[in-house]
């Protein structure tokens, strides 16, 4: 049996030995080039793992629609709404990854014109030193094997048995060197880096400018992936070091921004204005594009590691404005786009004011010039960032949360049928969870309904059907919105939830305004006024808290009697309720669908000891009572029909386009004061 080796015996074979292969290795293929990927593409961009991910997704978006609430009741309202279906991806990439090989003619010039710099001097050099330090290496590692072979005979018999493997190795070693070495030392020699001065880097600038195919195209681009890496602590330091000052990395930024769109057209032999058809063509046929791919490549990749390191927002706003001209090429580098597009939904959600909507345009325009793929990513993305991000509601992030809104239905309708199908599995699953809640009354059920991240969800939706339902047919949409709606009101009873149920009662009125479909929304806010109970709360109005609907779902106990949030319960149902009757104020129908809710204003009016509340409900009765007649005495000199649909259509339509009648002018003027119609937007 074999004696086990001693403690520095086994250190040295695990650490040394390996040591010196790694060196070795490194040695080999440390100035070797990476060797582009086979992959898709025209530029033979390589594929990625999230390709099958987003596969995945489409199915998984699909198998969703027909998921029964069965399977929904144990998810939390993050999975309802699809954040399970995000697609990760990778924030960053190698620092080596976006280099391009450099042209030896390409001139560097010193500040003082009598320094001759020599390129192969400084690159034998450089060499000479890195030999040096692996050949010191080596020697010491040499002596501490001989003191070990005298002092370990175990150790010198498995060194033995070994010997023969490590000859072989050394022996394949030597060959790739002996085969390689001229190769290897230009690889080496285009890889050193000369220091690049403000004066080279003008002349530089100069040469492109005159002339797109000059060699100093790639040291150009290679210099703005240094700028790209400006301040990062990376195993490559040394790279990054050329950027010498400010001003120097501002001149690189500039130019390459401002001119590498127009350069990259001048060399492919298309337009600036060119339409993305032709220039689509350009890069499936061309040979130029050959040569162009990769500066275009390494160009975005550049760009897309300067988003994740600047936080100038001017400097981000007008990188994200020149990238927009060159949009059409990410056709060619569909991982480039993804990672794209995840930078731009982080800045479309958090960023200032100008560098959102600048990452809102970038976007669109990554959405509608290129193929349906990249709009799916897009819209998915700016959905799943949307909930993630309205879970809460303040005075802070309303402006936010309308933007987000209003840009997400602007992608929307760049293609509805495909957002449709979004829409459908999303009110699916919301409607789950009501029909869940309506059967268990658990309370942990009605909190994933009582949430402002349900609602704001369910509310964009409904946009987004009062937005596309005249030109498309959205009536199974339109139908599952309406079903969802009331039975959330059916489930919230207390007085506590009247900021909820005129939430509903609101989107109620827009899908009915779209629509022209009569919904009955009065019964719900009439519901709501008797909640309220038109009595007089206790606090002074100077003392109680200032109460706004538009950021509540559910009000504070201690509130409930107080004043002020009465007085805001009944102005809010009473614009809710104009809202409703204004929609149908020429209607030839108009005496019907009001007696009922006149009568129960009356009775509101009566029990009311509000002053203020009182004058309100007053006027909008005798508007609405004004109202009533002018149509009534209208129908009286007609002669066609009830079941004459055209002429019912046509009913006093001049009167209506002129808008004129006092209950459009009362309704105009309650707007103008109103908090409602900020309550959902």
């Amino acid at each position: 049996m074999a004696k086990k080796l001693g403690k520095k015996a086994r250190k040295f074979a695990r650490k040394g030995l390996q040591t010196v292969q790694k060196q070795k290795r490194k040695q080999r293929t440390f100035f070797k080039k990476k060797s582009a990927p086979r992959g898709r593409g025209l530029n033979g961009d390589a594929p990625d793992e999230n390709e099958e991910n987003l596969n995945h997704e489409r199915n998984m978006s699909q198998l969703d629609q027909n998921v029964g609430g069965a399977h929904v009741v144990d998810r939390n309202i993050g999975s309802l709404l699809g954040e399970e279906d995000e697609v990760e991806l990778e924030d960053d990439f190698s620092d080596s990854d976006g280099y391009l090989s450099e042209d030896t003619e390409c001139p560097y010039i010193s500040e003082n014109e009598n320094e001759n710099i020599s390129r192969d001097d400084t690159a034998r050099g450089t060499f000479q030193e890195e030999n040096t330090e692996i050949k010191m290496q080596i020697a010491k590692l040499k002596k501490k094997l001989d003191k070990l072979l005298a002092k370990d005979g175990e150790f010198a018999k498995f060194l033995d048995s070994r010997r023969s493997q490590l000859e072989q190795y050394d022996r394949m070693v030597s060959d790739d060197e002996e085969g390689g070495g001229e190769e290897e030392e230009e690889e080496q020699e285009e890889q050193t880096k000369l220091p690049v001065t403000q004066t080279t880097l003008d002349v530089w600038c100069w040469l492109v400018t005159e002339d797109p195919n000059s060699p100093a195209l790639r040291n150009l681009l290679n210099l703005y992936h240094d700028a790209s890496l400006y301040g990062v602590i990376t195993f490559r330091n040394e790279k990054s070091a050329q950027i010498v000052s400010h001003e120097f990395y501002s001149t690189i930024i500039h130019f390459v921004l401002s001119e590498a769109d127009g350069i990259f057209r001048t060399l492919l032999g298309v337009p600036e204005n060119s339409n993305a058809e032709r220039i689509l063509m350009k890069l499936k046929s061309s040979k130029e594009w050959l040569n162009v791919g990769p500066l275009v490549k390494s160009y975005f990749k550049s760009s897309i590691k300067l988003l994740n390191q600047v936080t100038d927002t001017m400097l981000l706003v007008f990188l994200l404005f020149r990238l927009m001209s060159s949009v059409v090429f990410l056709h060619a580098f569909s991982s480039l786009g993804r990672r794209l597009i995840k930078i731009l939904v982080r800045f479309w959600s958090t960023g200032e004011e100008q560098l959102s909507t600048s990452a809102f345009l970038l976007m669109k325009e990554v959405a509608s010039q290129l193929s349906s793929d990249y709009f799916n990513i897009c819209m998915k993305a700016m959905y799943r960032t949307f909930v993630a991000r309205c879970k809460f509601v303040d005075d802070s992030n309303l402006t936010r949360i309308d933007f987000m809104k209003s840009s997400f239905l602007e992608i929307t309708s760049l293609d509805v049928q495909q957002s449709y199908l979004v829409a459908v599995s999303s009110l699916q699953r919301l409607g789950d969870v009501v029909k869940h809640s309506s059967t268990t009354k658990k309370k942990e059920d009605l909190m994933k309904i009582n949430n402002w991240q349900y609602i704001n969800c369910l509310n964009l939706w409904v946009k987004f059907i009062c937005l596309n339902y005249k030109e498309n047919n959205l009536q199974q949409l339109f139908d599952k919105a309406v079903r969802v709606i009331f039975g959330i009101t059916s489930l919230f009873t207390g007085p506590r939830f009247l900021p909820l149920k005129l939430k509903c009662a609101q989107m109620l009125n827009d899908l009915s305004l779209t629509s022209g479909h009569f919904i009955p929304v009065s019964s719900l806010v009439f519901e709501c006024l008797d909640l309220t109970g038109m009595v007089t709360g206790k606090m002074d109005g100077d003392e109680e808290p200032r109460l706004k609907l538009s950021t509540l779902l559910k009000v504070p106990g201690n509130l409930l009697k107080s004043r002020r949030y009465q007085e805001e319960c009944v102005r809010s149902s009473v614009e809710v309720l104009c809202t409703h009757f204004s929609q149908w104020s020429y209607h030839v129908s108009l005496p019907e669908l009001s007696t009922i809710p006149l009568i129960l204003l009356k009775r509101c009016h009566e029990k009311a000891t509000v002053e203020s509340v009182r004058r309100l409900i007053k006027r909008f009765i005798d508007q609405a009572e004004q109202n009533r007649d002018f149509i009534q005495m209208k129908r009286d000199g007609v002669s066609f029909s009830p079941n004459d649909q055209t002429s019912i259509d046509n009913f006093l339509l001049l009167e209506k386009s002129n808008a004129k009648s006092s209950f459009t002018q009362f309704y105009a003027s309650m707007l103008q004061n109103s908090q409602i119609h900020n309550m959902v937007k």
